[in-house]
């Protein structure tokens, strides 16, 4: 990947701004981009339910991977969200993304009529055996309705060489985090947190090796790594204990929060949300601005957060 190749760190999942006309806004995209970079992510995600990627044709896919790589120039890697219902369909998502410089591409399944786990194992094969780049496996129940185990997950590390990365999101994560981290006693890869961090430092206890998730301020998650890594528990308690509070109000259905939260910090025009998308309503952002002035008293929060 574009900066070192492994995945540890911080790789936050990013929105896909839209105009009032519900048009992409590449300039806001831009920005977010080289906003992260500037604050010492080790990459970004794109693409993924967060940037309302089920809602993009492919040519708007196609716009944004470009800027995005773009923006990076290569400072920080570009992970772009590749998954689809169908398998010929994801794997030419994925080689179209890898042609267009991606660093690497996040895959989950899809929930089926007649599910089965060797399906599950023959979609991220053949997705696979058309790239070049690494694969995040996701595994995402709420939003698939696909509960892969943690023997296929091993299977997908142990037998699938372009499988770079686990990213888990079925709860109770913690317990699941460390039984993949314990269970991959051959070729071991990273296991990302996502959940918006919601159980953060708990995963982080078990063995995860950082974020891969939407959370809208990413340096809270990168100084909370950082002074893990360096065994500085209270630290980093004292850390998610004070933004946990924001950190659950995130957690409510659908995207416009966190797009609310990307406006307030100057980073993107409107907090507009795909149709049929709702953005939040003006009584939550009140409450939101509450929140944030309680957390982040006297700050700009269009300014990077420093720790």
């Amino acid at each position: 990947m574009a900066k070192g190749s492994s995945f540890e760190g911080v790789f936050p999942i990013l929105v896909t701004p839209f105009d009032e006309r519900e048009e992409i806004d590449l300039d806001s995209f831009a920005r977010v981009v080289r906003f992260m970079a500037d604050i010492g992510v080790d990459g970004v995600t794109i693409l993924g339910v967060l940037g309302e990627s089920n809602r993009l044709g492919d040519n708007e896919r196609e716009q944004l991977i470009r800027a995005a790589v773009s923006a990076a120039g290569g400072r920080i890697p570009v992970i772009v969200g590749t998954s689809h219902r169908g398998t010929l369909a994801t794997r030419h998502l994925s080689q179209m993304a890898e042609a267009l410089g991606a660093d690497a591409v996040m895959v989950t399944p899809s929930r089926e009529p007649v599910p089965g786990e060797e399906k599950v194992f023959e979609y991220f094969r053949q997705v696979a055996d058309g790239i070049s780049i690494p694969i995040v496996a996701q595994d995402h129940p709420a939003s698939t309705e696909v509960h892969m185990s943690v023997p296929l997950l091993l299977r997908l590390v142990n037998e699938i060489p372009r499988v770079g990365c686990l990213k888990e999101e079925a709860p109770p994560t913690p317990a699941k985090i460390h039984a993949l981290v314990q269970g991959m006693t051959g070729r071991k890869v990273p296991v990302l947190t996502g959940l918006g961090a919601l159980y953060g430092i708990f995963d982080l206890e078990r063995g995860s090796s950082g974020f891969m998730t939407g959370f809208a301020f990413p340096e809270v998650l990168v100084a909370l790594v950082r002074e893990l890594r360096r065994g500085r528990m209270d630290a980093a308690w004292d850390l998610y204990k004070r933004f946990l509070p924001l950190i659950v109000f995130e957690q409510q259905p659908g995207v416009g929060i966190r797009k609310e939260i990307y406006l307030m910090r100057g980073l993107i025009k409107t907090a507009r949300v795909r149709h049929p998308g709702a953005g939040v309503s003006p009584s939550a952002a009140d409450q939101l601005r509450t929140l944030l002035a309680r957390i982040l008293p006297g700050t700009d929060i269009t300014r990077p957060l420093a720790f």
